[in-house]
């Protein structure tokens, strides 16, 4: 999971805050843990996630601990020989829309999620927002969880805007999505708000599309289809593919506006990610994202395309607008640091443990 898109972010940050704070063992692939390698102790562990080898090798090879922290619901549902067990549950998106999974898939995410809230001492999540969905699903106690909101990070090294377009096939001016293309995130309303821009803003702005397109249990296939039935759409989109992550903030810096149309998140980082880099941003008014964006954004009804172009067309077209939502997310994001993230969560471990 280290490689995954937010909750890899998580980890790498989270990690990085607990080692030399006690004796730490990771599971996973060696070779994407290299940044880790000598401060902890590496098991390997290859097996798919969601898998039954992987509930096998989970029991066969976590190690005697005092505590065994699963940074995603993915518990292990055998007895282990951690003494206690707790676990970071970003969201429960899984069971809000079942209805969108086969029944094979809400089986196992009904299962699994129940036997992490029932088999954890304490549930770490990261918005208040997925506090109450947690509660609404589960109906675990309040007091089992602690709200942990995500840091972000505010050394923005930007590069060189000429190097960045011909690497990443850029236009000069864009509108900048960031996330998995996933049918939640809601990519087709978006788009659909781009057709309704004003003529001269399709042709002045293009949509740069930053995310994983395929791989997922719930991708969005159907929208690369809509978008070939829209006449000359597919030229107006720019799916970047993988984007090295010192890349990011330049890519952020360089965008006119970002526009996050989620249906529903555990958090929404990338929305915080603009506002550190400059850019102005107008997100969806739904799930935890009024939560973690406060005054900073512009907000819009991700149901309703006009709205959404609306929003876009006032932040594009209004330079005082996009001055006063630069400024307010710079104030902003100095409320979300990793380092009080790590300090949280060091002290949910040490209570535990005492």
């Amino acid at each position: 999971m280290i490689d995954a898109s937010g909750i890899g972010v998580y980890l790498k940050n989270i990690l990085g805050g607990l080692i030399g704070t006690c004796q730490i063992t990771l599971l996973g692939d060696p070779a994407k843990l290299t940044q880790f390698q000598r401060q902890v102790s590496i098991i390997p562990f290859y097996e798919p996630i969601y898998s039954i080898k992987e509930q096998l090798g989970l029991r066969k090879l976590i190690p005697s601990c005092d505590l065994f922290w699963s940074p995603h619901y993915n518990v292990p549902l055998l007895p282990i020989k951690g003494k206690k067990r707790v676990v970071t549950i970003h969201d429960v998106y899984h069971l809000a829309f079942s209805s969108q999974l086969s029944l094979p898939q809400r089986v196992y995410a009904k299962l699994v999620i129940s036997a992490a809230v029932k088999l954890s001492k304490r549930i770490i999540t990261v918005s208040n927002f997925s506090k109450n969905e947690l509660i609404k699903y589960t109906a675990v106690p309040a007091t089992k969880i602690n709200v942990v909101h995500n840091g972000v990070n505010s050394d923005a090294k930007i590069g060189n805007i000429n190097e960045l377009q011909f690497k990443y096939k850029l236009p000069k001016q864009y509108l900048l999505y960031v996330g998995n293309v996933k049918p939640h995130k809601n990519l087709r309303k978006l788009l659909e708000a781009y057709l309704l821009l004003d003529k001269a803003l399709q042709e002045q702005y293009k949509v740069v599309i930053v995310g994983k397109k395929d791989g997922f249990i719930t991708g969005d296939t159907a929208l690369f289809n809509w978008i070939e039935e829209q006449p000359g759409l597919a030229n107006k989109i720019i799916f970047t593919g993988f984007v090295a992550d010192e890349d990011m903030n330049s890519l952020y810096h360089y965008a006119s506006v970002f526009v996050f149309p989620s249906i529903y998140e555990g958090f929404g980082l990338p929305s915080l990610e603009a506002m550190v880099n400059n850019c102005p941003v107008a997100v969806s008014n739904a799930s935890c994202l009024p939560e973690v964006c406060g005054n900073a954004a512009v907000y819009f009804d991700p149901l309703n395309a006009q709205n959404i172009a609306d929003s876009i067309t006032r932040i594009l077209t209004d330079d005082q607008l996009k001055n006063e939502l630069v400024a307010a997310g710079k104030k902003h994001v100095a409320e979300f640091t990793w380092q009080q993230a790590i300090k949280q969560h060091i002290s949910i471990f040490n209570e535990l443990l005492s």
